[in-house]
C-alpha cells in the first residue's frame, strides 16, 4: 500500500509540472493577445481592457475609491504599476451607472461612451477630419488616437487625447495653446476630490502674452501662482526645476506650448485638487514627490503687491524696492502688503533725459509681464534705450529664450527674490543722467529689507542743511530724552511690585505701564460664561486656558494664572514683560491682560487648530498634515525664531520650545506661543548661566539641561528636535525604549548614516512627498541638533537652507547629535527628581543647575 501511494506521488508530480507550464503559457498568450484598438465592428466593453503595444498603459472603465453608487469612466492608466494611477478620464463630468458602459468608434469616425441599459450617449468626440476606415488605439506614450487604418504614424491623428489633458500632464503632451486649430486651448484641471474626477477647484494652463509663462488659477479665474516666464533653460521662477527631466517650451506663430520629457525614470507633472502643481516619479515601488508648486508664500501672487518684493529668507518677507514707500502703512505694519508700494519721488517723462536712471535688482523671478513688450533686442544698452523712448516704461531685462529684452509698460507685480537663481531686473527710478540720455551710472546691488530713500544731490543738500541747524539743538533734547527715560525706567522697576504684589496703582498708570489694553474681570468672566468647562481649552503648571467671545465675534484665548501657582506667577510677568511688544506673524498675539484683585490673566487671539501637538502625534488627524502643509509650519516657525533672535527690539531666547507651544491658526500658519520661560538678552550677551533651568526634556540642548547655559543655539536645537518630529510624527522621547536607539534624534541620526533616511517619514503621508526636499529638511534637522553649540547654525542660515533653490549637496555634513551618548533615559529621569511640574503631555522641568 505504501508503495502504491509513493509512486502516485511520483506520477502526480509530472503532471502538476505541466499544470503550472499550462497555465504560464495561458497568461502569456492571453496578454499577448490584449488588444490596443477599438474598430466599428469591434467596441470595448465594461469588463474588457486594451493595453498598449508594448506594456506600458492601460485603457478601460474604472470606478474610483470609495465610490458608493458604482460611477464607471472610461480612463488611462499605468499598467505595469501595481497601485492603479489614473492619468486620463474621457467621461469625467458624465459617469456611466454600473457595469453598462461601451466605448466604440462609428464608422463615420465619431468616438462614444453609451450606457447600453438606456442606449444614451454620456460622451462623445466628433472629428473635423474625415477618416475612411477609422480606428482608435492606446500607444505607449499613454495617448489615445483616432487614425486611419494602415496609418501607423505618430504624428497624423483625426483626434487624440494628449489634446485635452485632464489632470495630468505626461511626457510629450503640451500644456499651452494652439494657434492653428483655433479655440485648442490645453489645460490640466484638477479632479474635485480624490474619489470624484469631475473637473474641480483649480486649473493650469499657459499665458499667451509677450513672454508667455503657466499660471495656476482658482475657481473664479484669479491667478494665484505662476511659473515665470522661459529663459531658455527652464520657467524662471522655477530654479529647481530638475530631476532627469528636459523641458522645452515653443512660442511662435503656431503655438505656445509647456512640454518635457523624461529617460530612466517614470514622472507625470498633476495638479492636485488643493490647487498645486507637483510632479511625481515612481521609484522603489511607490510614487513620490520630487517638485511642487507653489512651496512658500512668496510664491503666491501679488503677496507684496506692485513694486513690492518677496524674499523668503527675511522677516518679514515683504518689503518695498528701493526708491519706493509702502501704499498703505499701516496693513504693512500688520505684515499685509498686498497693497504694494508708491514711489516716493514721481517720474517725468519730459525731463527724462536728465533726471532718470535705473537700479539694478539681482537675482529675482521677474515680474508678471502678461503688459511687457517683448523686443528682439540683444543687449543691455539697447533695450535700456528702448526703455527710456518710452513714457510708460518701468523696468527692462534680459531674459526670454535666454537673450531677448522686455520692457515693462506697467507697474511692477510679484518680483519674488530667488538665491542662487533668477534674473536681473533693471528698474527705472528717479536719478541723474548725462545729457546724451544715457545713464551716468546704475545702481548695483540688491534691495534693502525696507525701502531705501533715493535722494537726489539737491536732495543731499538740502538734508545737509536740516541736520546742521538741528546739531544746536540736539543737546537740549538729549537732556530732555535722557530725562524722561529716567523717569520712565523708574516706574518699570516698580512695574513688579505694583502689578504683581499688590500696591496701589490706578488702571491709567496701569496701562501706560504696560502699554497693553486692560480688561476687566467681569468682561473676561462673561467672554468664557463664568470658565465653563465646556469653554476649557487645556491646562499647565500656571493654570487653564479658556476660549471666550468679545464684542459677539472675536474670538480669544485666555490663559488664567492659578492663584496657587508661584511659578504661573513668574511666567505670567515674565510673558507680559516681553510678548507685549512683539509683532510678528508667527508668534501668538497677545491682545491684553486682566489684573484684578488676585486674579491674573493673559488675553490672546484665538487659535482655532489648537496646538501642533495635536495633529502631530495623533494618527487620524496625521492624516491631515500634507508635505505642503508641515513645510509651512516648519517655514513658519523659522521666521518665528528669526524675529525673536535677530530682527526683533530685543533679542529674546524662548527656551521651551516645543510642538505643544507651537498654535496653529484656521489656515495653519504656525505662532509661537508661551513666553513664560522666555529671557531677554542685551545686544552683546551671547549666552547665560542660570542654576534654575526650565524647558522640557527631549527638546533640551546638552549644554543647557546639563550645564545650566542657554543661547540662541540652544533654541536652535529644540528647533531641531521638532523639526525631525513633523517630519517622523513621533515624539522625541518615550518611544524607543526597547530599540537601540535612546530617541528619535538618535534614530534620525542612524538612518542617515545608514542613507535610509527617507524611513524617519510620517506613514501618514502615504509616500506624497518630495523626497529630496524632505531630505533636506532632515539634514537641517540634524545639523541644528549638533552636539557642540557652535556647530549649530543660527536661524538666518536656516532660512537660506530652507529656501526653494538650495541644494542638499551644498548644506554642511552634520555631526553627531547630543544626548546620543551624553544622557540616558534613566540619567535624565534621575535628574528631574529634583522638582517638576508637568504640561499637556509632556514633562516640563525646573530644577537647580549644577
Amino acid at each position: 500500500m505504501a508503495s502504491f501511494e509513493h509512486n502516485n506521488s511520483i506520477l502526480l508530480l509530472p503532471l502538476l509540472f505541466i499544470t503550472v507550464v499550462l497555465t504560464v503559457l495561458s497568461l502569456s498568450l492571453s496578454t499577448a493577445a490584449a488588444r490596443d484598438t477599438i474598430t466599428p465592428t469591434q467596441p470595448l466593453a465594461d469588463n474588457e481592457t486594451l493595453v498598449s503595444a508594448g506594456g506600458t498603459f492601460a485603457l478601460g472603465f474604472f470606478t474610483p475609491n470609495n465610490s458608493v453608487d458604482r460611477r464607471r469612466y472610461i480612463g488611462i492608466w499605468y499598467y505595469n504599476i501595481t497601485v492603479q494611477t489614473i492619468v486620463w478620464v474621457a467621461n469625467r463630468a458624465n459617469p456611466v451607472i454600473r457595469s453598462t458602459g461601451q466605448l466604440s468608434v462609428t464608422p463615420n469616425g465619431t468616438v462614444m461612451i453609451t450606457n447600453r441599459e438606456t442606449s444614451t450617449v454620456v460622451w462623445s468626440v466628433v472629428s473635423e477630419f474625415s477618416v475612411a476606415i477609422p480606428v482608435l488605439e492606446l500607444l505607449d506614450t499613454g495617448n489615445f488616437v483616432l487614425r486611419e487604418e494602415g496609418d501607423i504614424t505618430q504624428n497624423n491623428h483625426a483626434w487624440q487625447s494628449f489634446d485635452y489633458p485632464t489632470d495630468t500632464l505626461l511626457p510629450g503632451m503640451k500644456l499651452g495653446v494652439d494657434k492653428v486649430a483655433a479655440g485648442l486651448s490645453r489645460n490640466l484641471t484638477a479632479w474635485k476630490s480624490k474619489d470624484d474626477p469631475s473637473p474641480g477647484e483649480y486649473y493650469a494652463a499657459m499665458g499667451t502674452d509677450s513672454s508667455p509663462e503657466m499660471y495656476l488659477f482658482d475657481r473664479s479665474s484669479k491667478k494665484v501662482w505662476r511659473s515665470g516666464p522661459w529663459d531658455g533653460i527652464r520657467l524662471g521662477g522655477i530654479p529647481n526645476m530638475n530631476g532627469g527631466v528636459t523641458y522645452s517650451f515653443v512660442n511662435d506663430n503656431e503655438e505656445v506650448s509647456f512640454s518635457y520629457q523624461a529617460s530612466g525614470i517614470t514622472p507625470m507633472l498633476k495638479i492636485s485638487q488643493e490647487g498645486m502643481i507637483q510632479i511625481w516619479n515612481f521609484r522603489a515601488q511607490s510614487w513620490n514627490v520630487f517638485w511642487f508648486a507653489p512651496r512658500d508664500p512668496c510664491e503666491n501672487i501679488g503677496m507684496c503687491g506692485s513694486y513690492g518684493i518677496c524674499d523668503i529668507t527675511k522677516s518679514p518677507t515683504c518689503s518695498c524696492l528701493q526708491g519706493f514707500t509702502p501704499k498703505s502703512p499701516a496693513k504693512w505694519a500688520l505684515r499685509d502688503g498686498r497693497d504694494g508700494c508708491v514711489r516716493e519721488v514721481e517720474l517725468d517723462c519730459r525731463s527724462e533725459g536728465n533726471d532718470t536712471t535705473f537700479l539694478a535688482v539681482d537675482g529675482v523671478k521677474l515680474p508678471e509681464s502678461s503688459s511687457s513688450l517683448d523686443g528682439n533686442i540683444f543687449s543691455l544698452d539697447a533695450c535700456r534705450s528702448e526703455c527710456l523712448k518710452n513714457c510708460s516704461c518701468t523696468a527692462y531685462a534680459i531674459s526670454v529664450g535666454g537673450g531677448g529684452c522686455v520692457i515693462w509698460v506697467t507697474d511692477l507685480f510679484d518680483v519674488e527674490q530667488l538665491v542662487g537663481a533668477g534674473k536681473d531686473l533693471h528698474m527705472r527710478i528717479k536719478g541723474s543722467a548725462d545729457g546724451a540720455g544715457r545713464q551716468s551710472t546704475e545702481v548695483a546691488g540688491k534691495h534693502s529689507c525696507f525701502s531705501s530713500h533715493s535722494q537726489s544731490q539737491k536732495a543731499n543738500r538740502r538734508a545737509v542743511a536740516i541736520v546742521v541747524s538741528l546739531i544746536s539743538g540736539a543737546l537740549l533734547l538729549s537732556c530732555f530724552i535722557f530725562f524722561l527715560w529716567r523717569k520712565k525706567k523708574r516706574r518699570k522697576v516698580n512695574l513688579g511690585r505694583t502689578i504683581f504684589f499688590g500696591d496701589k496703582l490706578d488702571e491709567d498708570d496701569r496701562r501706560k505701564e504696560l502699554d497693553l489694553p486692560l480688561f476687566n474681570f467681569g468682561t473676561i468672566a462673561a467672554a468664557t460664561e463664568s470658565f465653563s468647562a465646556k469653554n476649557k481649552l487645556g491646562q499647565g503648571g500656571f493654570g487653564h486656558v479658556y476660549k471666550g467671545t468679545l464684542g459677539g465675534d472675536k474670538e480669544i484665548a485666555v490663559k488664567r494664572l492659578a492663584k496657587s501657582s508661584q511659578q504661573g506667577a513668574e511666567e505670567f510677568k515674565n510673558e507680559v514683560m516681553l510678548i507685549a511688544k512683539l509683532q510678528n506673524r508667527n508668534l501668538v498675539r497677545l491682545l491684553g491682560c486682566c489684573i484684578q484683585g488676585e486674579e491674573r490673566m493673559l488675553i490672546y487671539e484665538y487659535m482655532p487648530n489648537r496646538s501642533l501637538d495635536a495633529f502631530l502625534f495623533e494618527k487620524k488627524k496625521a492624516t491631515l498634515l500634507e508635505w505642503q502643509t508641515r513645510y509651512q509650519i516648519i517655514v513658519g516657525i523659522t521666521r518665528g525664531l528669526l524675529y525673536l533672535h535677530h530682527d526683533s527690539r530685543y533679542r529674546i531666547i524662548h527656551r521651551d520650545l516645543k510642538a505643544s507651544n507651537i498654535l496653529l491658526d484656521k489656515e495653519m500658519n504656525p505662532k509661537i506661543s508661551d513666553f513664560g520661560m522666555a529671557r531677554l538678552f542685551g545686544g552683546d550677551e551671547t549666552d547665560y548661566n542660570t542654576r534654575k533651568v526650565v524647558g522640557t526634556y527631549g527638546y533640551m540642548s546638552p549644554e543647557y539641561a546639563m550645564e545650566g547655559i542657554f543661547s540662541m543655539k540652544s533654541d536652535v536645537y529644540s528647533f531641531g528636535v521638532l523639526l525631525l518630529e513633523i517630519i517622523s510624527g513621533k515624539k522625541n522621547r518615550g518611544l524607543y525604549a526597547f530599540s537601540p536607539h535612546l530617541n528619535l534624534v538618535s534614530h534620525a541620526w542612524s538612518l542617515w548614516n545608514e542613507d535610509e533616511s527617507l524611513e524617519l517619514v510620517d506613514e501618514a503621508m502615504n509616500n506624497n512627498f518630495p523626497s529630496n526636499d524632505v531630505l533636506k529638511c532632515i539634514k537641517i534637522g540634524l545639523l541644528c541638533v549638533q552636539d557642540h553649540p557652535e556647530d549649530r547654525p543660527l536661524m538666518p542660515s536656516v532660512i537660506e537652507m530652507l529656501g526653494a533653490s538650495a541644494d542638499i549637496t551644498s548644506l554642511p555634513h552634520p555631526k553627531q547629535p547630543g544626548f546620543i551618548t551624553r544622557m540616558s533615559p534613566f540619567e535624565l529621569d534621575h535628574i528631574s527628581n529634583n522638582r517638576t511640574s508637568g504640561t499637556s503631555n509632556e514633562l516640563t522641568v525646573t530644577l537647580d543647575g549644577r
